[in-house]
């Protein structure tokens, strides 16, 4: 018997040596917009299953917050990569002489949402118009203007939302923004009624979202680099969408632990069911997809709504170079 489990020992020792020492990892730091959540799950998927070491990858998620300014720390170089809200914050970038370029979109459709009570007859996006609208002073100088011009909303017709839903919920014939995949379980939960929800980019609001940003800088330094973390990170969206995403939620909810299993199962369903991550040129080119004419028809729609000035070069705030290589395809469901 010892002799066996010597001879045992001794092959799994040359079989290790056999391998050669372990492969070195490149340390990456990925800072997000926000305090973790299912919204973020592509990225926890790929740290938690091991697809961010197998593409050669040693992950750190740096979570945002209230007072915490990752975009600050990509600048300064403390972090590689940053979770960027939307194709906006591209062509401020460029406005501004920011050097970051994004380099894929985790999600062709932004979250962006208005919710209405049921039974006020609703039924349109349009309808919205007839409604207060509680908008927040981060909307009304970004999607807001493109309401108006593309649709004639009334800026008088708005009040402040301060991230609270009380007052939507005492004037039924009010309207507050949300994204799809929180507010209306929020509001569905507390008050037992299903909302209406209208989802702007199903109206035209074409942004891509939660795209991954780096430095120009790193792009020319070490290319390798940035395509590895975009194909590790698309991998771990297409897992947590239609693979198994406990490893996931299990380490988002260690992270944030006011996250619960109820709210996680809701915001992935609605990011399935709404083709938020993946839809339209997905589809094709795979998870992360960007395109030129979108990016150009986004850029026009944002001019004639006043919030980006023609002439500016907006491709500087973009790159194709890492994306639209089929990614996902293969991991969708038959």
């Amino acid at each position: 018997m010892i002799s066996a489990l010597r001879c045992g020992a001794l092959a799994v020792l040359a079989a290790l040596f056999a391998a050669g020492p372990a492969q070195a990892l490149d340390p990456v730091r990925f800072g997000t917009n926000w305090v973790a959540e299912a919204e973020h799950g592509g990225f926890y998927q790929a740290l938690a299953d091991g697809t961010y070491r197998k593409y050669g990858l040693d992950v750190t998620i740096v979570p945002g917050g209230p007072n915490v300014n990752n975009r600050l720390l990509l600048l300064a170089g403390r972090i590689e990569f940053y979770m960027s809200a939307n194709t906006l914050q591209s062509f401020d970038a460029v406005a501004n002489n920011v050097p970051t370029v994004a380099v894929a979109a985790s999600f062709q459709k932004d979250p962006q949402v208005f919710i209405a009570h049921p039974g006020q007859g609703i039924e349109t996006f349009e309808d919205l118009k007839k409604l207060t609208l509680f908008v927040s002073k981060e909307g009304m100088p970004t999607y807001f203007q493109w309401l108006k011009a593309r649709y004639g909303f009334d800026e008088l017709k708005v009040k402040p939302y301060t991230f609270n839903a009380q007052p939507f919920l005492v004037d039924k014939r009010s309207a507050m923004q949300g994204y799809v995949t929180a507010e209306p379980y929020a509001i569905e939960k507390q008050t037992g009624i299903k909302p209406k929800v209208f989802l702007l980019a199903d109206h035209g609001f074409d942004a891509y979202s939660t795209l991954i940003e780096t430095r120009r800088e790193l792009i020319e330094k070490n290319p390798d680099l940035v395509q590895r973390f975009v194909d590790a990170s698309m991998i771990g969206w297409a897992n947590y969408l239609y693979g198994d995403s406990t490893l996931a939620n299990t380490l988002i909810k260690k992270m944030n632990p006011d996250m619960t299993d109820d709210v996680l199962a809701y915001s992935i369903a609605r990011m399935r069911d709404y083709g938020i991550v993946d839809s339209g040129d997905t589809k094709t080119l795979g998870i992360g997809a960007m395109t030129d004419a979108r990016m150009e028809a986004f850029f026009r729609e944002m001019v004639k709504a006043g919030v980006a000035k023609d002439g500016l070069d907006y491709r500087k705030g973009y790159t194709l170079r890492f994306v639209n290589k089929g990614i996902g395809n293969d991991l969708r469901p038959k």
